[in-house]
């Protein structure tokens, strides 16, 4: 464990830090990528989108109400993604997929679509794109305190065999460079992305289970209590960086 972590903290040794507040993910991106990321016609990622939209309109099985005969053109959610995660009138934190499947068991009576299945990531994609280029501004005060709390409890513990946290890297050591890639501020504004190691899109929250499993920690379950508070964090860092779904990630 010691020569694993050794070998970590000489990796992210290896290129000067990066001072200075929390920056946008485009801004750690090769010029290439972030090209790549601003291009429709060349962005992967489209492909999700298209499929977000027509879902968007397509009511499901049962003649139930589609998205749009509730909510109108999808273009009508711009500024929705810049709000989540938030506390819903249950109390629960949801998330932008979470506030998805609530309402396709409320409203539309149909059966969730499942974390991390092409059809939630697609649609997540295709309602956060409205918001891309606006400014985070999740709400950390109120019933929201105590999950932001929660999130920063978790950014700033010590995880897994090689004790290491989320604030180690991308405070201490951002800007750095490990295994290749420059290690960001950490903030979730490009999710659901297209990740090239993936070679598909992904939510944030697989993300973070890639990332408790490279210090070996435990990994909890897509859409867990933990993940939302750590998003919701994520996002209160994130307040005022646009939105850049969907992102290109290395």
């Amino acid at each position: 464990m010691k020569g694993l972590t050794a070998l970590l903290l000489l990796l992210v040794a290896t290129a000067p830090a990066v001072a200075g507040e929390v920056r946008a993910p485009a801004t750690f991106l090769s010029p290439d990528l972030r090209a790549l990321q601003g291009d429709p016609s060349r962005h992967p990622g489209w492909l999700w989108i298209d499929t977000g939209e027509a879902l968007w309109r397509a009511a499901p099985a049962g003649g139930r109400p589609s998205c749009q005969g509730c909510h109108g053109d999808i273009t009508g959610m711009r500024g929705v993604a810049t709000r989540y995660p938030q506390v819903a009138q249950t109390g629960d934190l949801l998330n932008l997929e979470g506030r998805i499947e609530t309402c396709r068991s409320s409203h539309q009576q149909a059966p969730a679509l499942g974390y991390e299945s092409e059809a939630l990531l697609s649609l997540t994609a295709a309602v956060a794109l409205q918001s891309r280029s606006l400014p985070v501004s999740v709400a950390t005060d109120g019933p929201a305190a105590r999950f932001v709390a929660e999130g920063r409890r978790l950014y700033t513990l010590r995880q897994g065999q090689l004790n290491l946290s989320c604030a180690q890297c991308h405070d201490e050591n951002v800007g750095r460079r490990l295994r290749g890639d420059v290690i960001s501020s950490g903030v979730g504004t490009g999710f659901p992305a297209y990740r090239l190691e993936w070679n598909t899109m992904g939510s944030l929250h697989r993300r973070l289970r890639a990332c408790s499993l490279g210090v070996r920690a435990t990994q909890f379950p897509l859409g867990a209590p933990e993940y939302l508070a750590l998003e919701l964090y994520l996002a209160a860092r994130a307040k005022g960086l646009p939105v850049e779904t969907p992102g290109i990630r290395r």
